[in-house]
C-alpha cells in the first residue's frame, strides 16, 4: 500500500527545463501520509516515477520501484494483489525469476507474460503505473471497482498522474481552474463524479480502465465492467455459492505481514466480515465509533457482535469537541469537495484503529450488491404512487413543510420531505434527489447568475445520463438504480471517503464485498432474492446467517451518520459562520448570499433541518480557502 505519482513526456526528444528529481520529490512529499515508511524513484529522459510506501507485505524487500530481470520494465503501484502467491507460482513455472516476496514484482512478470491483459488476472485493489522502456510506453490502470484512486492531467507536453490531486498540483506552472460543471454537480450529488474532478484539466481514470500512452497518443481500454446478467439458481445452490465466494474473499484479505482488524459498526455487513475473519484470526481486533446522541449510536449493536465473536474490541465516542478539533486537519486530506458528513467518524475510526493495526477490513459495498438501502424501498413505494398528479404532490410538499424539524437521525419528517421531493421524477433521478443535497430548483436559487452563465447548455443530472447510455438493454428500473449506485454513490462517494480518511492516518482498508467475484455473483441474482418484498439483503442473510448474532438478524439499517443538524445549531455554529459569512462567500461570487443567510437562519431557529444544504457549502468553502483556485470571473 502506498501513494504513487509521476509524469511522462509525449515527445521523445523532449528535454525539460526543470529538475525531474526535484519535481517528483515534491509530488510524492504531498502524499507522505499514504506511505510514511519511505520513498522510491525512477527517472530517465522521458519519465519520472515516484512512490511513498506503507509497508504491508514483504517488509524487508518490497520497496518500489520494482523491475523485471533486465530492468526494461519498471512499476510503481498502490494497493494489494490478493492472489499474488498463486500467480507467482504459475510465473515461476514459466521461468520467471523473483527477487522479492512482494505482490508488486508479480505484476511486472505478469505483464511480460500477458501484455496489457495482465490486469485481467489480478484480484485486488490497485492503481498501477507501469513503464515499458523498450516500447517507450506508459500504462496507467485502476482496479475493477475503483477502490484505489488514480488521477491524471494532460498539461503542455506531459501526462501527469497521482494517487491524489495534490500531487498533480505540484507540477510547475500547473493551472488550478475550477470546472463549473463539476461544481454544479457537487451540489446535486454531494460528490464529484468520475471521470471529472473539481478542476477543468484533471480527470480520474475510471474503475476497470487503463490508459496506454505511447508516441504522444493515449488509448483508453475498458478491461472490466460489472454486468447485470440474471441467472436461474436453485435456492440452496445459491446460498452455498454466496457463502463460498464471501469466505474466499474475506480470507484473501487477511494476507498481511502487519497487524490486522475490522471496522465493526454493528450493521450486517461489518458483522459478517467480523464473523468470517474471526474464524481465521484468533482474538481479532475490532473498532467502533459512537455518539452521545442515542439515535445515531450503534455501539450497543457492535458490542453484541464483538461479544458473540469474542473479539478484542475498542470503541470511542465522537463528541462535538472532537469534531471541532479534527475538522481543519481532516479538510487537508480532501483534494476536492466531498460532502459526506461521515468523513468525520471514518477518520476517527481509522485513527483509533491505527493505534493497534495497519490493515482494516470494511463492509462497504454490501448495500449496493444486496439492495440494502432505504432508497430501494422508496423506489418500490414510489412505483405505486407516480400516477398521483403533480399538483397534488406539490400540495403534499407544501403541507410537509409545516412538519416540525427533528434532530433525530433520518426522522419520519425528513423521510417524508425527501420522498415527496423526488416523486415526480423518473426513478433514476428520484433516487439521487433522495440521496443528494440540492434539487434543480434550489440550485437555481443557490448560484449567482454570473456563475449560471458559465454552464451554457449544461443539463442537470448529466453524470446519471453518462451511465444510462450503457443500460439500454436493462429494463428493470431497480437494476438501473442499483447500477447507478455502484457507479456513482459507491464509486465517487463511499470509496474516496474511506480511502482519503484511512490514508490520512496511514491505515490500509480492504473491502471484501468488492472482490470482483462477489460483484459478478451478486449482480447475477434476481432482485426478488436480493430484496424480498421490503426485506433488504434477504439472500445474503439467509446464506450467512451462522455469522450473524440472533439479536442483529432483523435489526434495521442505521448507516454511518452524525448528529450534524443539532451541532450546526449549537456547537458548530461559530465554525459554520466563519466559513459562510458574506465576506467569505463574495470572495469568488459563486453563491447567492441572501439565499444562504435564509437557509442558515431557518435552520438555527429550528423551523427546518437544512443540514444537507448547509454542509456542502461548508465543505466547499473550506476547500476553496485551502486551495485558492483561479477565479472564474
Amino acid at each position: 500500500m502506498c501513494g504513487i505519482a509521476g509524469f511522462f513526456s509525449f515527445k521523445e526528444e523532449h528535454r525539460s527545463d526543470f529538475s525531474k528529481r526535484e519535481i517528483i520529490g515534491k509530488m510524492t512529499e504531498e502524499i507522505i501520509h499514504r506511505g510514511p515508511d519511505g520513498n522510491g524513484f525512477y527517472i530517465d529522459e522521458l519519465i519520472a516515477l515516484g512512490m511513498r510506501r506503507l509497508s504491508i507485505i514483504d517488509l524487508e524487500k518490497g520497496w518500489q520501484p520494482q523491475y523485471n530481470e533486465d530492468k526494461s520494465i519498471v512499476i510503481v503501484f498502490n494497493g494489494e494483489i490478493y492472489n499474488f502467491l498463486q500467480l507467482k507460482q504459475e510465473l515461476i513455472k514459466k521461468g520467471h525469476i523473483f527477487k522479492t516476496n512482494s505482490d508488486t514484482e508479480v505484476i511486472v512478470h505478469l505483464y511480460e507474460e500477458e501484455g496489457i491483459d495482465f490486469v485481467k488476472y489480478l484480484n485486488g485493489m490497485f492503481a498501477i503505473a507501469l513503464y515499458d522502456k523498450k516500447q517507450k510506453t506508459l500504462i496507467l490502470s485502476r482496479d475493477r471497482m475503483g477502490i484505489k484512486p488514480l488521477h491524471y492531467s494532460i498539461f503542455e507536453n506531459f501526462i501527469i498522474f497521482g494517487s491524489e490531486i495534490k500531487s498533480i498540483l505540484k507540477f510547475p506552472k500547473f493551472k488550478k481552474t475550477i470546472d463549473p460543471m463539476s461544481l454544479y454537480d457537487f451540489f446535486t450529488f454531494e460528490f464529484i463524479s468520475a471521470p471529472n474532478s473539481i478542476y477543468q484539466n484533471i480527470k480520474k481514470i475510471l474503475p476497470g480502465e487503463m490508459l496506454i500512452i505511447k508516441r504522444g497518443k493515449i488509448q483508453k481500454v475498458k478491461y472490466w465492467e460489472p454486468k447485470i446478467e440474471k441467472k436461474d439458481y436453485e435456492f440452496e445452490e445459491l446460498k452455498e455459492k454466496i457463502k463460498e465466494t464471501f469466505l474466499s474473499s474475506v480470507k484473501y484479505r487477511l494476507i498481511s505481514d502487519v497487524p490486522l482488524g475490522v471496522f465493526l459498526s454493528g450493521g450486517i455487513d461489518s458483522t459478517l466480515i467480523t464473523g468470517v475473519a474471526s474464524q481465521f484470526v484468533s482474538k481479532l481486533k475490532t473498532f467502533s465509533i459512537g455518539f452521545k446522541e442515542e439515535t445515531f449510536n450503534e455501539l450497543s449493536y457492535a458490542k453484541i457482535a464483538s461479544d458473540f465473536f469474542k473479539t478484542d474490541h475498542t470503541e470511542m465516542i465522537l463528541s462535538y469537541n472532537k469534531v471541532i478539533e479534527l475538522l481543519p486537519n481532516i479538510m487537508n486530506y480532501l483534494d476536492e469537495p466531498l460532502a459526506d458528513a461521515s468523513i468525520l467518524p471514518t477518520y476517527l475510526v481509522s485513527y483509533l484503529s491505527k493505534q493497534k493495526i495497519t490493515v482494516a477490513l470494511s463492509g462497504d459495498g454490501g448495500d449496493e450488491l444486496f439492495l440494502g438501502y432505504d432508497t430501494y424501498k422508496a423506489y418500490k413505494i414510489a412505483k405505486y404512487l407516480r400516477w398521483i398528479p403533480k399538483p397534488i404532490v406539490n400540495l403534499g410538499k407544501e403541507l410537509s413543510s409545516f412538519l416540525p424539524a427533528s434532530q433525530k437521525r433520518i426522522s419520519l419528517e425528513f423521510k417524508i420531505k425527501k420522498f415527496l421531493s423526488g416523486l415526480n421524477y423518473k426513478p433514476e433521478i428520484s433516487n439521487y434527489i433522495w440521496w443528494g443535497a440540492y434539487p434543480p430548483k434550489l440550485k437555481k436559487r443557490l448560484f449567482t447568475q454570473d456563475f449560471l452563465n458559465l454552464l451554457k447548455d449544461y443539463k442537470d443530472f448529466s453524470p446519471i445520463n453518462f451511465y444510462l447510455k450503457k443500460l439500454k438493454n436493462i429494463k428493470d428500473p431497480l437494476d438501473r438504480i442499483n447500477y447507478l449506485d455502484l457507479h456513482l454513490y459507491l464509486q465517487d462517494d463511499l470509496l474516496p471517503k474511506v480511502d482519503r480518511m484511512s490514508m490520512a492516518t496511514s491505515l490500509e482498508v480492504r473491502v471484501p464485498f468488492l472482490d470482483h467475484r462477489m460483484v459478478e455473483l451478486a449482480l447475477s441474482i434476481k432482485n426478488n432474492l436480493r430484496m424480498k418484498g421490503f426485506k433488504t439483503k434477504y439472500i445474503l442473510k439467509e446464506s450467512l446467517k451462522e455469522f450473524i448474532p440472533p439479536p442483529l438478524f432483523k435489526r434495521p439499517k442505521i448507516g454511518f451518520d452524525i448528529p450534524l443538524g443539532k451541532w450546526l445549531r449549537q456547537e458548530l455554529k461559530d465554525y459554520m459562520f466563519s466559513l459562510l459569512n458574506e465576506r467569505a462567500l463574495k470572495e469568488h461570487g459563486f453563491f447567492n448570499v441572501n439565499f444562504i443567510e435564509e437557509i442558515i437562519n431557518t435552520h438555527i431557529k429550528g423551523k427546518h433541518n437544512y443540514r444537507q444544504l448547509i454542509w456542502p457549502l461548508m465543505i466547499f468553502q473550506n476547500w476553496y480557502k485551502k486551495y485558492k483556485p483561479d477565479l472564474l470571473f
